[in-house]
């Protein structure tokens, strides 16, 4: 494959070929006379023929320079066309949210982006359950626990809200209808510590004796996810189990549900404005959320 002459070069050629005079190409291009001439001569070696008569008046494009030019005007017209085209591209909105509402988000996005395709989103799952705007790179979060305040725009989502769950086959074969029936059965943690089991049963009435037994996860996803498995009974959030729930994955052997006060909310920046694609995200999202809370 014959090596390509330099695309410098070739801006160079129409550039002066428009005009015929080095001087004024230089000009145009922002760079001395001498360098358009050494562009110039170094196009032609490489080609192999003169593009341009040297003449007393000037410059005048050879048989061969009459030929290159409308080619060379096509070639920079389809990339100015190329640029102009990506640029016009819907930029991603950029989303932190943490690990814990994956079960809930993820299946929304994808639903999102099959009806808004020319709004794309680009999500960062972190631990993390905020976000600081001042040193991240997003356009909106979703982050989960206390109010955040006033530092950025607020929408509430919803409340979290515990209840046991846990596969419909761990049901069928041990008993899991009176709160004493947990003794028998292996408790999930959705933290390193007993907090969510332990609230729930206060909540509830029920006393354990060993609590602290079972398996210790770091998210409540994970802790959900291996519930789904029939390994035993996870403490899980009721507003991020509806597809679970309505797929048969999980099932909530008691109707308590008790709110710890921590809830999730959508955030932006205070100082950013607020974007279309992006209010039409948030406005779904806040539909979405309302459906659940009533469901």
């Amino acid at each position: 494959m014959k090596r390509l002459p330099p695309l410098p070069a070739l801006h160079t050629f129409l550039i002066t070929a428009k005009c015929c005079n080095f001087t004024r190409a230089a000009e145009a291009l922002h760079i001395t006379q001498g360098a358009v001439s050494r562009q110039i001569s170094g196009l032609e070696a490489h080609l192999g023929y003169r593009l341009f008569n040297r003449e007393a008046r000037g410059l005048s494009l050879t048989a061969q320079g009459r030929e290159w030019l409308p080619r060379i005007e096509q070639v920079f017209s389809l990339i100015e066309e190329a640029v102009d085209q990506v640029d016009a591209r819907p930029k991603a909105l950029k989303i932190k949210a943490p690990t814990c509402i994956s079960r809930w988000l993820l299946p929304r996005l994808l639903q999102w982006q099959k009806e808004r395709p020319d709004v794309p989103v680009q999500l960062t799952t972190t631990s993390a359950h905020l976000v600081d705007f001042r040193r991240e790179d997003f356009d909106a979060a979703v982050v989960f626990g206390a109010h955040p305040g006033d530092a950025t725009h607020v929408q509430h989502l919803f409340d979290e809200q515990l209840t046991p769950v846990c596969s419909p086959t761990l049901t069928s074969s041990d008993p899991l209808t009176r709160l004493a029936d947990l003794e028998g059965h292996m408790l999930l943690h959705p933290t390193l510590d007993e907090r969510d089991w332990t609230l729930w049963l206060k909540a509830a009435g029920a006393k354990m004796r060993h609590v602290e037994h079972g398996q210790h996860f770091d998210t409540m996803d994970l802790a959900m996810t291996v519930a789904s498995q029939g390994s035993g009974v996870a403490i899980g959030d009721w507003s991020l189990i509806g597809e679970d729930l309505s797929a048969g994955r999980l099932v909530m052997p008691f109707e308590l549900k008790v709110r710890t006060g921590a809830a999730y909310y959508f955030v932006r920046p205070k100082r950013a404005e607020m974007n279309a694609p992006l209010q039409d995200l948030l406005d779904w999202l806040s539909l979405q959320a309302a459906e659940r809370r009533m469901g």
